[in-house]
């Protein structure tokens, strides 16, 4: 009679309770304070929550959000827009401003720009707009497409529009018929043969025209975008082209024409010192042109109010040294000094502020669909008769479970299970050891090294052995998740930025997890490489177990600035499903939801590349008569292929998840 297979338990001995675990543990473990900027906060029920007005007002909790989206059946992933959290940030950016002008006693006001390639989308505009409205806020386009975009929302007499960008002579002469209609639009010289071009155009049309010009200042910006500034910048007029485009305005005798100095250090300006350098730099030669006789008005700093992506992130140059209030001092103090100094009036400042408006108003809500997880406790079959290699790693488990062992004695085990495992795979290549044998082999080998992990960590050893960092890799979790990197946080896979990702619930409990977050898509690249939190090891996201049934979202917090509008269309995943959300204490649960946009339908993507349903149809119908026509299926079940195929075309690109939400297993009874 053959001997059957035994089990061999590899659950560890119990352990002592860990210690209850709190939603202030969780706050500084995902760094929500450095990151939250007073809009995002853990409650204590545990949940993810914002506070749309920045304040103490009024919170929403994110997870009861989630269930009303549920309950609404709106497919996930779901990008949120907390629409009074960009009012919020018109109003602290306007308001910071103005405090530190009456402060300063500062002669001159403050017009904010609005950058909308920032954010295009037409809601975050207008929402931009209407709540700049009543401190004179503008926009900024830096293409023909934006300023088609921006002119008719210029309905307020002297609402200023910035043109940047490169202008061809289309765009230059819109930009003078805007003048001529007294609209109070900039064309921002990039180059001099741009300044020649308008000239040209404004001599054909009989108009003086109003222009700016981008200056290269020899300070230069730090971090990520450093290279956007200094001699070799990508735009801008040197210091002699300034001077001969000063030259040719007064020989026509059009002083007054030149109304703005612009400069631009960088998309996140992480350093609030080489901000006062630039700001003094470009008011001196503000000051050498007033007292020329050039009726400049603006000064235009630019982009780069950074936003801080979190404390102990991956990279240095995800956060800022500065506040919102001390970036507006710096700006006002610097620009006065060099006014006093040179005895010339203050000009009209103005800031091209896109990230720190727009970043903290959109929330990406992710289900995990499964987690592949290597360390696990779940009983290893043996081989009826197991080969030495099963044997020999039977054994180490059982020494690795003696609690007299050293820990010398555990990194020795270590490299002994990383032998065996190595010989079972050589011997399974060459065709030696069955595929039961291996098979038990590898689940050895992950349960030891999951006790070894757990003896060593707790050993605290100093320094860390390279063997304790190999497992804590080896050991980590990879959450694969419903969304697409290249859709949704592009510049994570482009330029390495961080995002803080939490869990959206449980966050009361101790997360007892490490995970990599991997996408939907076929890509390596497709996964969130580094996390922001208070360990050490910023390459693994500290999770919760989950058990497959119970619904585990995360959220994607600073969604709100360039991750809208820069989504690639990798396999084909469009965007993603989107709903505006209003707070109101009236409502239940303090919110409610203005309008909700579904996700991008597979027949748009595919329209995108050139596959059109009707054509697709057609071919789908001549490959299904066909196997009508030989016999391989009978006509009734060729029509329901079809049509399952035809139906497919309106559902969205991600994947449907279904099934009872979060809600339904909270209340389920314990």
């Amino acid at each position: 009679m053959a001997e059957t297979a035994r089990t061999l338990s590899v659950t560890p001995p119990a352990e002592p309770a860990a210690p209850a675990w709190t939603p202030d543990q969780s706050a500084e473990l995902y760094r929500v304070e450095s990151w939250g900027d007073s809009f995002f906060y853990i409650n204590e029920q545990g949940h993810a929550a914002v506070r749309p007005f920045g304040d103490e007002r009024l919170g929403i909790d994110i997870v009861r959000l989630t269930e009303e989206l549920e309950r609404r059946r709106i497919g996930f992933p779901v990008l949120v827009r907390f629409q009074d959290v960009l009012q919020a940030r018109v109003r602290m950016l306007n308001e910071a401003f103005i405090t530190a002008i009456d402060e300063a006693g500062y002669g001159n006001r403050y017009n904010g720009v609005y950058p909308i390639k920032v954010n295009q989308l037409h809601e975050v505009v207008e929402e931009v707009i209407d709540a700049g409205r009543k401190y004179g806020m503008g926009l900024e386009c830096g293409s023909k497409a934006e300023l088609i975009a921006c002119l008719p929302h210029l309905t307020d007499d002297g609402m200023l529009l910035v043109c940047n960008g490169v202008k061809d002579r289309t765009m230059l002469s819109l930009i003078l018929s805007a003048q001529r209609l007294k609209l109070n639009v900039v064309p921002v010289m990039e180059k001099y043969a741009e300044f020649e071009a308008l000239l040209s155009l404004a001599e054909a049309q009989g108009v003086v025209p109003v222009l700016g010009v981008r200056v290269r200042l020899a300070t230069r910006g730090s971090g990520r975008w450093g290279e956007s500034t200094g001699s070799r910048s990508k735009f801008g007029l040197s210091v002699p082209e300034l001077m001969r485009l000063v030259r040719e305005l007064e020989r026509r005798g059009y002083q007054d024409s030149l109304a703005l100095l612009h400069f631009h250090i960088g998309s996140q300006i992480a350093d609030i010192q080489v901000l006062k350098r630039a700001i003094k730099e470009i008011t001196q030669i503000y000051a050498s042109l007033k007292q020329r006789g050039l009726g400049i008005r603006y000064i235009d700093c630019g982009g780069g109010l950074g936003v801080s992506y979190g404390a102990g992130h991956a990279r240095a140059d995800s956060g800022v040294n500065y506040g919102l209030q001390e970036y507006a001092n710096a700006v006002v103090y610097a620009m006065k000094e060099v006014c006093d100094d040179q005895e010339v009036p203050t000009p009209i400042i103005v800031t091209e502020s896109g990230r720190a408006l727009t970043a903290h108003h959109s929330v990406l809500l992710v289900p995990v669909l499964e987690g592949s997880r290597r360390n696990t406790a779940e009983p290893v079959e043996l081989p009826a008769e197991p080969h030495q290699s099963v044997e020999s790693l039977a054994k180490i488990l059982r020494n690795v479970r003696d609690p007299e062992q050293e820990p010398e004695e555990l990194i020795e085990a270590y490299h002994d299970i990383e032998e065996v495992r190595i010989e079972a795979r050589t011997l399974f290549s060459l065709g030696y050891l069955a595929l039961d044998q291996l098979a038990a082999v590898e689940d050895l080998y992950w349960s030891i090294a999951r006790d070894l992990y757990e003896r060593l960590r707790a050993a605290e050893l100093d320094p860390t052995p390279a063997e304790v960092l190999e497992l804590e890799e080896k050991l980590t979790d990879r959450y694969l998740c419903n969304f697409s990197v290249f859709q949704s946080i592009l510049d994570h896979w482009a330029i390495d930025q961080s995002f803080p990702i939490l869990p959206i619930d449980r966050l009361d409990e101790r997360p007892d997890r490490r995970a990599v977050i991997v996408d939907l898509t076929c890509d390596s690249d497709g996964k969130v490489s580094h996390y922001i939190s208070a360990l050490p090891d910023k390459t693994a996201l500290p999770v919760h177990a989950t058990d497959g049934d119970t619904p585990y979202y995360l959220g994607f917090f600073l969604m709100g600035a360039y991750q809208d509008i820069m989504g690639d269309t990798h396999n084909l995943f469009g965007r993603v499903a989107e709903v505006h959300v209003y707070a109101d204490a009236e409502e239940p649960d303090n919110f409610w939801i203005e309008r909700v946009i579904p996700g991008a339908a597979i027949h748009e993507m595919l329209a995108q590349v050139q596959y059109f349903p009707n054509d697709l149809n057609r071919r789908m119908s001549e490959i299904v008569k066909r196997k009508i026509d030989a016999g391989v299926i009978r006509p009734s079940v060729g029509m329901d292929i079809l049509g399952a195929y035809t139906a497919c075309f309106n559902d969205t690109t991600y994947c449907d998840v279904g099934g009872p939400g979060l809600s339904a297993h909270r209340e389920r009874p314990a």
